[in-house]
């Protein structure tokens, strides 16, 4: 195996300046890696970046990421620059896979012509679709519903085929519903439009929003409402630095499902964040809404077995407590 963790690797973090990508750079910087962020700012925030090189750019550019990847002398890339909304995947599919595919595309040719050949990439449950067995393992079959799952399953089929072809290495990391904040609360999770249901939750107790509505209380759950699998976004970004050192080590593509393996309902989450602020929620119960599945819950036995990941800061507790605090500003 290589000694990579006294040669302090270098690592290109694409689309580092968004919500999870900033909490991975956080932790890279942590443990010693050196990091060169790329970024366009089109959904992230320069106010995330503290102790690394910012490069202003766009994985798109095929030239520049080259020329980051051979001036900086990149070790490996790990890939978070993509278009994340499902709703507006539907709505605009031409902007979901020109960003995430043609540009993609560019930036994988920029890493197998510069040498690196080594990528995290940032994938997605939604790569599933609507499953066949819960909890959901790695073996299941991938079938998308949305044009964003079906650009996050694109990219994997692209390193997969690079994998072949150019000897590119590769781990994609397919995660289910990131949530919370850093614990110090100087980053947390930030969209416009804001999507997310927990960050949408907070922003009704601080009295941003009128109403949280329910879509569905008749699925088949303990309560009626969707189950789903909460991971708190720190332990994304340590099983994206884990996945870095796998490829380092084993030099093996691979793929993981990243959530807790329990999931926690609409009403239960309601009833969480009402518990743990202290603040009265104004809830409508609406119809449900098309193609949300019953439950999404993660098999996560695989990246506890392979990479030796657990989720240890995934309580809803936390989740909620930590997001909380960077939204409250408390």
């Amino acid at each position: 195996m290589n000694n990579y963790r006294e040669s302090k690797k270098k690592i290109l973090v694409a689309g580092g300046a968004g919500y999870i990508g900033s909490h991975t750079v956080k932790e890279l910087v942590k443990r010693d890696y050196k990091v060169t962020v790329l970024d366009n700012l089109s959904n992230g925030h320069m106010t995330s970046l503290e102790g690394v090189k910012y490069v202003n750019g766009d994985i798109g550019d095929y030239a520049g990421v080259k020329g980051i990847l051979e001036s900086e002398e990149i070790d490996a890339v790990i890939n978070f620059a993509a278009l994340a909304y499902v709703g507006e995947s539907v709505s605009n599919p031409r902007r979901y896979y020109d960003n995430n595919v043609v540009r993609g595309k560019a930036l994988l040719d920029a890493v197998v012509d510069s040498g690196v050949k080594k990528i995290v990439f940032s994938s997605s449950c939604a790569t599933y679709g609507i499953p066949e067995k819960v909890p959901i393992s790695e073996g299941e079959k991938q079938r998308p519903v949305n044009p964003y799952g079906w650009t996050k399953l694109m990219f994997e089929q692209m390193m997969k085929d690079y994998d072949q072809a150019y000897g590119l290495k590769y781990i994609s990391l397919r995660y289910f519903n990131a949530a919370g904040a850093d614990a110090d609360g100087t980053i947390g999770e930030e969209h416009d439009p804001e999507t997310h249901v927990i960050p949408i939750l907070l922003q009704n107790t601080l009295g941003l929003r009128k109403q949280f509505s329910v879509f569905g209380t008749d699925y088949d759950t303990r309560d009626g409402s969707c189950i789903r699998d909460y991971i708190h976004v720190t332990d994304l970004a340590d099983a994206h630095i884990r996945a870095i050192e796998y490829l380092f080590e084993r030099e093996t593509s691979d793929c993981f499902n990243l959530g807790t393996g329990d999931g926690i309902t609409v009403l239960e989450l309601i009833d969480a964040v009402q518990r743990i602020t202290g603040r009265k929620l104004n809830v409508s119960l609406e119809g449900r809404r098309p193609g949300d599945p019953d439950v999404l819950v993660a098999d996560n036995s695989k990246a506890r077995s392979v990479l030796g990941w657990s989720p240890v800061h995934s309580s809803i507790d936390n989740i909620i407590e930590t997001a909380w605090k960077w939204h409250s500003g408390e």
